[in-house]
């Protein structure tokens, strides 16, 4: 299975973004599917996910900014990334799995300055 990421790219702050995340195989029967990021000298965390019921949950730091969503038919997951902060500037990577192991894409940059 191959995930391929794209979308990043440089926004002032406020700006916003929308990333996405192509998958090889149908999303039928995933289990869930999500984004994480990676700053420079921090650990990995996760962002948003997207559980097989539709169920969405986002960290603390992106409620009420980020909006995660998927298209079946295109089986293309999307993170709709509004008000953009310098501290979310960060690799994103997103994930998907089925019933095993994740699979992850390759990873996208997005960058917040002014």
């Amino acid at each position: 299975v191959q995930l391929q990421a794209s979308g990043g790219g440089m926004v002032q702050p406020g700006g916003s973004l929308r990333l996405s995340c192509a998958a090889s195989r149908s999303f039928f029967n995933f289990d869930a599917m999500g984004w994480y990021r990676q700053a420079p000298g921090k650990q990995r965390e996760s962002v948003a996910s997207i559980s097989t019921g539709g169920r969405a949950n986002y960290a603390d730091s992106v409620k009420g900014r980020f909006t995660i969503s998927r298209d079946n038919a295109k089986n293309t997951v999307y993170l709709q990334m509004n008000n953009l902060k310098p501290d979310d500037t960060a690799v994103y990577y997103c994930y998907a799995q089925w019933s095993g192991p994740a699979y992850w894409g390759q990873g996208t940059q997005v960058t917040v300055s002014s």
